[in-house]
């Protein structure tokens, strides 16, 4: 589905990149954990396959077309689906809000279905008494859970997750990770997850290490 040809990125100089020649392929129906400690390139990475960073070489691929002939901005409103560590939510929203204005946005195929979100947002733990609620009065784990039907109400079939369990503690970053799993497994997509906690790693399907500028497969 998606895969890196000889991805290189570095900020001042070429001769101090934070990665380069990476090349991975990364296919649907399966999960995969970038592990990596802070400052080391992971989060950066995460931003170049999710389009919101263009690299200083190589290219990307989503089934066998460049991203630079996608476009990025169609990339990242068709194809492919970020949560955020700090959730990026509609404050101002209800959680039903929130899924209803991801759909009209990316031009979903169950746009404008309350049922439809209503049923995800049900299934992810988030009861009727809660989704016409602002969101700024759910609990941390309950914010991630809204991020996450966010992107399982859009047709996205790339998710990407920058430290989704950064915030949470143990027993809401099982359920979240097994909500990763579900999205991975029965909806058919690429999840794609940056962490620095191996125990969330080690729940994925497939792990890499980034550590000294390349990324190495583990287990």
């Amino acid at each position: 589905m998606l895969r890196t040809e000889d991805l290189g990125y570095w900020y001042q100089s070429k001769d101090q990149p934070l990665f380069q020649q990476v090349n991975l392929e990364f296919e649907e129906g399966q999960s995969y954990a970038i592990l990596g400690h802070s400052g080391t390139g992971k989060t950066t990475f995460l931003s170049l396959i999710a389009g919101l960073d263009k690299p200083r070489e190589g290219d990307i691929f989503l089934n066998d077309r460049s991203l630079k002939k996608i476009g990025l901005t169609n990339f990242r409103r068709h194809d492919v689906a970020i949560v955020f560590q700090a959730y990026n939510l509609f404050t101002y929203m209800s959680p039903l809000d929130n899924l209803l204005t991801a759909m009209a946005i990316t031009g979903a195929t169950h746009a404008g279905d309350k049922g439809y979100a209503q049923r995800i947002l049900n299934d992810l733990g988030i009861g009727d008494d809660l989704i016409t609620r602002n969101v700024q009065r759910l609990s941390g784990g309950q914010q991630q859970r809204v991020a996450i039907a966010r992107t399982m109400c859009c047709d996205a079939r790339l998710v990407v997750a920058d430290e989704p369990t950064g915030n949470l503690d143990e027993d809401n970053t099982r359920a979240v990770i097994d909500q990763f799993q579900q999205i991975a497994h029965a909806q058919k997509k690429c999840v794609i997850i940056v962490t620095h906690e191996p125990d969330v790693a080690e729940q994925c399907d497939h792990q890499y290490r980034l550590e000294n500028k390349q990324f190495v497969r583990l287990g």
